[in-house]
Order: structure tokens, then C-alpha cells, then sequence
């Protein structure tokens, strides 16, 4: 066992935060586990590697009950209390077992397919008024890749009109802070406005998802206490559209980059599917997997991670592993690329997958046979990124058409 000096992502900078995989790749030859020190100058343990990866995400010993079994200002700036953080992504079994249990029907394939007229429709109506732009130009997260997905999550829980640009706020500091002051509020902000929704869907019943979770139960009789639908309604918000903005500008990018493969998937969307699952592979949403925490000493790789010991695994990393992918940095429709960790794997595995690759494959088609003209309206280096570890992805992405 040995113990390993940080290594300062902090001194990378910008340069980083655009392209990690290289950084990633040096540290994966070194070994599968890396003390570092990330962008926003915390200490963490990061996995790396195909195999560490899945190992890692499998183990135990690494769990997400950080409300029951550490101080969750490790890792949040907000208080224990927050119902906010209550939802099975911060627990173990058995409370996730039970938690996923009481969601799941809602996200299966079968279901998520009864959806796609809807996405359709707003896919449609959201190309609809960004092509009217008469200078023929718009920032496609804005206009685009947000607004989609954000509504969906929105129409499927029963989140009125009117209140999802403050979700847009409250979303962005809790999936990728500015600074540690506003954390807090935002989860402060999010409880507010969600127990008053719950109350009056509680008076008056929707045909929504949340009004599904407050007054179904499961055949045990087991329901959501009120934290726990609090929490599970911020969980499903947060993650119900981050992932998807990020699949569609990263995948835009991604053709962009290579115009031999966009010109490939205009000519035959019979390959759709699998551009889909190679761009999640080749420049997925999520970077690095929500945190864990080490509850005693766990070797890898000849390394101790101590125990109480914050853990990152390196989602981004397992999907460029020579081990696992063929010329991994090489960006192929054509590839097999099942097998990824985009949505996570083990236990955690994205409930939202199905919606996310329904949402990915209905934009992405879409937004190429209405414009034939495509094409980036700025330099990438200028680009503007989502900051930390966690979310993958440009705040900003201009096209003109």
C-alpha cells in the first residue's frame, strides 16, 4: 500500500475543463486510483479506468448515504436537513431499493415510449421558433438542447409554465456551483417552491407523475413520506434534463468535429441509434459520477483510499479505455459501443436512461433534416463550459443554419 501526493487539477486550468482526456489517460497509465486535488481545490480520490470503474461502482464499501453516514458539508454547502438531498441517489440498500422501487414504473422503456409524440411536438415547436431567427443564427443550448428536455421533465411532473427558468437557476448551482454561498439557497429556494407544489397537488390531484407518487402506493402499502417526495421531485427536476442538454450540445459538437461522420448520419438515420450511443461514449453528459464516500479503508490498485475519504469515478475515463474501446478517441457512428458508462452502472444506473436516449434521438434527427446548413458560429476554444467535475458540457453552443 502506498499514498499517493495530490495531483493539482487546479493548476490545469481552462485548458482541463475543455479537454480532460489526456490528463485522465496519463493518470490511468500510472494506475486505476489518483489523490487529487479538483478545480474547485478539494481533496478527492479519482478511478480511472474501464474495469477500476465498474469495480468501483459495484463496491460497497463506496457509498452515497452521506446524509446518514458522514457530514454532508463534505461535499454540499447546505444543511443535513435539506429534503432537498433526500432521494434514493443519496442512499444505499435497502433505502434504495425502496425508494427506486416507488419511481420506477414511471421510466421503463415501455413507458418512456408512449412519450415520444410529446417530445416530438415540442422538438418541432422549439425548431420552429429558432429557425425564424431572420439573421439566421442562435445559441442552440438556449434556444435548443435546454428548453427541451426541461420541458418534458417539467410536463411529466406537473411543474407549471411559468416557474422552470427559476429551476433553470436553482439547477445550474447545484450541478455545477458558482461558489459555495449560493449552493445553499438554491436548495433553500428549491424545497420552498416544491413543498408549496406538493400541497396544492396534494388539494387537487393531476395527471402528472408527481401527483402520482403523493397519492399511489406501492403493494405493500409503502408511499413517499413528504421530504422524500421533495427530494425525489428535485432528483427527477435536476437530473431529468442535465443530462439530455448535455447528450444533444455534446453530440452536436461532437458532429461538428467530424464532418466525414455527420455527413454519414444525414445520409442514413438507420444509424441514429448508435451515433446516439457513440456520442454518450465519446463525450458523455456526465464526467465524473456523483461523490462517494469511502466507509473504511478500500484498496485499489496498491492504493488506500482512507476511509471517510471523498471518491470521483472517472465515467468519462472508462469510455476512452484502450482496454475497453477500440482507438478510443476516434469518434465512429459506426462503432458498437454498448457497454459504456454514461448513465453510471451497478445500482445506480440513471433511471432516466430510456428518456434521455428517446429525447437524444428525436432532437438530434430532427435538428439535422430541418437544418441542412448546419454549422458551428464560433471558435470551440472560446466556448464557454460548464465548471467542476461532474456535468460535461458548454454553456453556450452558437449555430447558424
Amino acid at each position: 500500500m502506498v499514498t499517493q501526493p495530490a495531483v493539482d487539477l487546479q493548476k490545469l486550468g481552462t485548458a482541463f475543463t475543455r479537454d480532460p482526456y489526456p490528463v485522465y489517460a496519463r493518470l490511468r497509465a500510472e494506475g486505476p486510483v489518483h489523490r487529487v486535488l479538483a478545480p474547485n481545490g478539494e481533496e478527492v480520490w479519482l478511478v480511472v479506468g474501464h474495469e477500476a470503474c465498474r469495480a468501483a461502482f459495484t463496491d460497497p464499501r463506496l457509498s452515497r448515504d452521506w446524509l446518514g453516514a458522514a457530514d454532508i458539508k463534505q461535499i454540499k454547502n447546505t444543511g443535513e436537513s435539506t429534503p432537498a438531498l433526500m432521494h434514493m441517489l443519496m442512499s444505499d440498500p435497502p433505502d434504495h431499493t425502496r425508494l427506486r422501487r416507488l419511481v420506477a414504473r414511471e421510466f421503463t422503456p415501455r413507458r418512456v415510449d408512449t412519450l415520444a409524440p410529446r417530445v416530438q411536438e415540442i422538438t418541432d415547436e422549439l425548431l420552429d421558433a429558432m429557425l425564424a431567427a431572420p439573421e439566421r443564427r442562435a445559441d442552440l443550448i438556449d434556444s435548443f438542447a435546454f428548453p427541451l428536455p426541461m420541458t418534458v421533465i417539467c410536463e411529466l411532473l406537473g411543474v407549471p409554465e411559468l416557474d422552470r427558468d427559476a429551476f433553470r437557476g436553482w439547477s445550474n448551482e447545484i450541478v455545477a456551483r458558482t461558489s459555495p454561498e449560493r449552493e445553499g439557497p438554491a436548495y433553500q429556494a428549491m424545497t420552498g417552491y416544491l413543498v408549496e407544489l406538493i400541497e396544492a397537488k396534494r388539494a387537487n390531484a393531476g395527471d402528472d407523475l408527481l401527483s402520482a407518487l403523493i397519492h399511489t402506493a406501492d403493494e405493500e402499502g409503502d408511499r413517499l413520506s413528504q421530504d422524500e417526495l421533495i427530494g425525489m421531485s428535485s432528483l427527477l427536476l435536476v437530473a431529468g434534463h442535465e443530462t439530455t442538454v448535455n447528450l444533444i450540445g455534446n453530440g452536436v459538437r461532437a458532429l461538428f468535429a467530424h464532418s466525414d461522420q455527420l455527413a454519414d448520419l444525414r445520409a442514413d438515420f438507420g444509424l441514429l441509434d448508435g451515433a446516439i450511443e457513440e456520442m454518450l461514449r465519446y463525450d458523455g453528459p456526465v464526467e465524473n459520477c456523483t461523490e462517494r464516500l469511502a466507509l473504511e479503508d478500500v484498496v485499489m490498485g496498491g492504493v488506500t483510499i482512507p476511509a471517510g475519504a471523498t471518491v470521483l469515478i472517472a465515467m468519462a475515463d472508462a469510455d476512452r479505455d484502450p482496454e475497453r474501446f477500440k482507438e478510443p478517441d476516434r469518434f465512429d457512428i459506426r462503432r458498437d459501443a454498448r457497454g459504456h458508462m454514461a448513465f453510471g452502472h451497478g445500482l445506480h444506473h440513471c433511471l432516466g436512461a430510456p428518456l434521455a436516449r428517446l429525447e437524444g434521438r428525436i432532437a438530434i434527427r430532427t435538428l439535422l433534416e430541418r437544418c441542412p446548413d448546419l454549422a458551428p458560429d464560433a471558435d470551440e476554444a472560446v466556448l464557454p463550459w460548464v465548471p467542476g467535475l461532474l456535468i460535461r458540457g458548454v454553456r453556450e453552443l452558437p449555430v447558424r443554419w
